[in-house]
């Protein structure tokens, strides 16, 4: 006698729809939820900027509290205090010369590591990568000594050079995945036109990896713009950049909320400015390596 299967249920299409939309809202309300979270800090710092030193220390904190440019003032100097415009120049200048030197030795030796890799290449990425590994604090000591030693102190090349040591390890780790995305057909082509390799670097590599090198270097202009422990001990007055110059203003006596809210908003800006001109690429160029 031949059984008769009993007919499994399946799930009408409306309602697989439905448990998508649901599934998709809630992922949106928890998207939203980190996101205030995320940027809720940065709102109440802008907020604490534009009160007064006396309305930013009360506790609890005074929401309704009137509005004063007066902590702009004293962060540039209005009143008589020091300028933050050379720090806030030294920081553009290491920022950007910093980035430029890590691009043009990052891209060879990630081109030499994904278009024509060397032998156990994996082991190469990991040495690159392990000396983040150490703690910035270790080397500082060694690194003061130096350049005292050379006369080196509170020089602005002394950082672009240190900068460019730091985010040249994870320069290389992240535009190797970049570059091994590309055909290596389109290399040997042009390779067949007679072009050296500074040609295809410059004319074949870059244009097709554009979005993964304005991601690379978005990175690493940020973490030169953020280093603070090595402006902070290597440099005086002359180098001081804008991290540096922000602990002015924390001071053992005093209100300094406000100033320091203020001073922290400007500082912030100009990575603020770039990332948000740059999110396509970023977007872009962070993703280049993720599918394969």
């Amino acid at each position: 006698m031949t059984a008769v299967s009993t007919p499994v249920p399946i799930t009408s299409v409306p309602e697989a729809t439905r448990r998508a939309k649901r599934r998709g809202a809630a992922l949106g309300v928890l998207a939203w939820f980190i996101g205030i979270v995320f940027v809720l800090p940065v709102l109440w710092m802008l907020l604490t900027s534009f009160h007064s030193e006396a309305d930013a220390a009360t506790n609890p904190p005074s929401l309704a509290a009137p509005l004063t440019l007066d902590g702009y003032k004293d962060f540039f100097g209005v009143g008589g205090g020091a300028s933050p415009w050379p720090a806030l120049l030294n920081s553009v200048g290491t920022s950007l010369f910093s980035t430029c030197f890590v691009l043009v030795l990052a891209l060879p030796a990630a081109f030499a590591l994904s278009i024509r890799p060397v032998r156990k290449w994996t082991d190469v990425m990991f040495f690159f990568l392990s000396t983040k590994m150490l703690p910035v604090v270790a080397g500082l000591l060694p690194v003061f000594l130096f350049a005292r030693d050379i006369n080196f102190l509170d020089n602005v090349w002394l950082l672009v050079i240190l900068y460019t040591s730091m985010n040249l390890p994870i320069a290389v780790w992240m535009m190797q995945s970049f570059l091994a995305d590309i055909p290596v057909s389109i290399i040997e082509a042009a390779q067949m036109d007679g072009a050296r390799l500074p040609t295809i670097l410059w004319r074949v590599v870059a244009p097709i990896a554009g979005p993964g090198i304005a991601a690379t270097s978005l990175i690493c202009f940020i973490f030169s713009w953020n280093e603070m422990l090595f402006a902070q001990v290597l440099t005086g007055v002359v180098a001081q950049t804008a991290p540096a110059f922000l602990t002015t203003f924390v001071t053992s006596q005093g209100l300094f909320l406000a100033k320091v809210c203020a001073a922290s908003m400007v500082i912030s800006l100009p990575v603020l400015a770039a990332g948000f001109a740059a999110q396509d690429k970023l977007v872009q160029g962070l993703s280049l390596g993720a599918v394969k």
